[in-house]
C-alpha cells in the first residue's frame, strides 16, 4: 500500500523525542508517522487513535515490526485526554495531529472521497458511523447545503450549487461522485468551472462536515495542551487554511501573557503564559517533498511546546 507522511522528518524532529517519551499519535493512519516514533522511544510508550479500522489493521502490522510499546485506540481523537486517563496516563511528552485524508483513503474507490473518479459517495473516515456523504447530501436543506459549501469550502458559488443539488436529487437520487460534479458543473457553467475547480471545495466542505474534522480539532487542541509535560511538545500538521487558523489562533491565545495583568510591571508566574510557539512561521514542505507527493503542496507544521505547568489547574 502507498502511503506517504507528510513533513515526515520535520515533524519528528519537532517533538524532540527522547528513549522514554510518552508520545500520542492523534491520527495515526497508515502509521508513517507512528513507526518512525516507536523507533526512537524504546524505553517509553506510543498512543495512537485513529477512527478507520482499515488504517488501523495496516498499521498494526506496521507497528508490531518495529516494536511493542505502544497501545492503538479505535477511537476519535476528540476523546483523546479521557481515553489515556483511563488508562491511567494523565501527562505526556509529545503529540502529533497529521490532519487530513492520507493517500490510500483517496485512492480507494470504496471510500467516496475523490472527485476525479466515479465512485460510490461515503467520505466516512469512521466506516462505522451513520452519516456519510450521500446523507449530507439528501437531507441537508438548501440553506444548510449552502452554509456548508461556504464555511468549510470558501466556496463563491454555493447558493447556486446548494439549489441545483436539491433540484437535482428531488428527480433521482444522487449516488455517485461522478454525478455530484456533474451538478456542480451544470451549477456553476463550464467556464468558472474548469477555471477555479468548485468541486474541490463543495467535496472538502461535505468531508469536513461528514467526519466533524474543525469541530473535534476545535475541542482536541485545548485537551492535548492540558496533557502536555513540561517541554513537551505539540505538532500539527494541517492541510487547508480553516484548519491552520483553528491551530494558529489556539496556539497564539495560550502563549501571550493574559491581558488582566499584560501591563503590570511585574507579572505574577500564575499569569505567565505556559506555552511558547516554537516556530512562528509554519514550516512547510521541501520542494523536493512537493516534487515526490504533490498532496504534500498546501502541508503546514506548527510546533508549540509547555514551558510551565499551569499553577491554576
Amino acid at each position: 500500500m502507498k502511503h506517504y507522511s507528510v513533513l515526515k522528518q520535520e515533524a519528528i524532529e519537532g517533538l524532540k523525542l527522547r528513549k522514554n517519551s510518552i508520545i500520542v499519535d492523534a491520527t495515526l493512519g497508515y502509521g508513517g508517522h507512528s513507526s518512525e516514533i516507536l523507533k526512537q522511544i524504546p524505553e517509553g510508550h506510543l498512543y495512537a487513535f485513529d477512527k478507520d479500522s482499515e488504517a488501523i489493521m495496516y498499521a498494526k502490522e506496521r507497528l508490531e515490526k518495529v516494536g511493542s510499546s505502544f497501545t492503538i485506540l479505535h477511537q476519535d481523537y476528540k476523546t483523546m485526554k479521557s481515553a489515556l486517563l483511563d488508562l491511567g496516563v494523565s501527562k505526556v511528552d509529545g503529540i502529533l495531529f497529521d490532519l487530513g485524508v492520507s493517500s490510500p483513503q483517496l485512492d480507494d474507490e470504496h471510500r467516496g472521497f475523490s472527485f476525479m473518479r466515479d465512485e460510490v459517495l461515503d467520505m466516512r473516515m469512521n466506516q462505522e458511523q451513520s452519516l456519510d456523504a450521500k446523507v449530507v447530501i439528501h437531507t441537508y436543506s438548501k440553506e444548510q447545503l449552502a452554509d456548508l459549501f461556504f464555511r468549510y469550502g470558501e466556496e463563491k458559488q454555493s447558493k447556486k450549487i446548494a439549489a441545483y443539488i436539491v433540484q437535482a436529487r428531488e428527480k433521482k437520487s444522487i449516488e455517485t461522485t461522478k454525478e455530484l460534479v456533474d451538478i456542480i458543473q451544470n451549477a456553476v457553467g463550464a467556464n468558472y468551472f474548469y477555471k477555479t475547480h468548485p468541486e474541490r471545495n463543495i467535496f472538502q466542505a461535505i468531508r469536513i462536515e461528514v467526519n466533524q474534522e474543525l469541530t473535534n480539532l476545535e475541542k482536541a487542541l485545548p485537551d492535548a495542551l492540558s496533557l502536555l509535560n513540561v517541554g513537551g511538545r505539540i505538532c500539527v500538521i494541517t492541510f487547508h487554511s480553516l484548519e491552520d487558523r483553528i491551530v494558529k489562533n489556539v496556539f497564539k491565545q495560550v502563549s501571550e501573557v493574559d491581558e488582566m495583568v499584560k501591563g503590570l510591571p511585574v507579572i505574577p508566574k500564575a499569569y505567565l503564559p505556559k506555552y511558547r510557539i516554537v516556530n512562528h512561521k509554519p514550516i512547510v514542505p521541501s520542494a523536493q517533498e512537493m516534487k515526490e507527493n504533490s498532496r504534500s503542496r498546501s502541508a503546514k507544521l506548527r510546533i508549540i511546546e509547555r514551558i510551565h505547568d499551569d499553577e491554576k489547574e
